[in-house]
């Protein structure tokens, strides 16, 4: 949820152009990675939550790929995203990991 709200602060200077694109898809990405996380472990079944950790992943990959359209749209500088990138890879990692240990049992 941290990196959520990192996400909407940083895209509040955006162009007002992009309140209604890039904006919004990027707060909904960063939305639905917590969010996946949470209903997927109150389905209380292994499966289930399996699958909405592949949701939150790819909410993550799609939120890395648009953190560097910003950088190579020139909206943000890399100073800016370079963190949230780490942050992103952590989560990325996290995730993968705890699919792992859901599938081994």
């Amino acid at each position: 949820m941290g990196l959520a709200k990192e996400i909407y602060l940083i895209t509040q200077d955006l162009p007002s152009e992009e309140k209604f694109g890039l904006t919004s898809q990027i707060r909904r990405c960063a939305l639905s990675i917590p969010s996946n996380i949470a209903e997927g472990a109150g389905r209380n079944n292994v499966n289930e939550f399996f699958q909405f950790l592949g949701s939150a992943s790819g909410s993550a990959y799609e939120l890395e790929t648009q953190l560097i359209l910003l950088f190579e749209l020139n909206f943000k500088t890399e100073k800016e995203i370079s963190a949230l990138l780490i942050e992103l890879s952590e989560i990325q990692k996290m995730i993968y990991s705890y699919k792992i240990k859901l599938k081994n049992g």
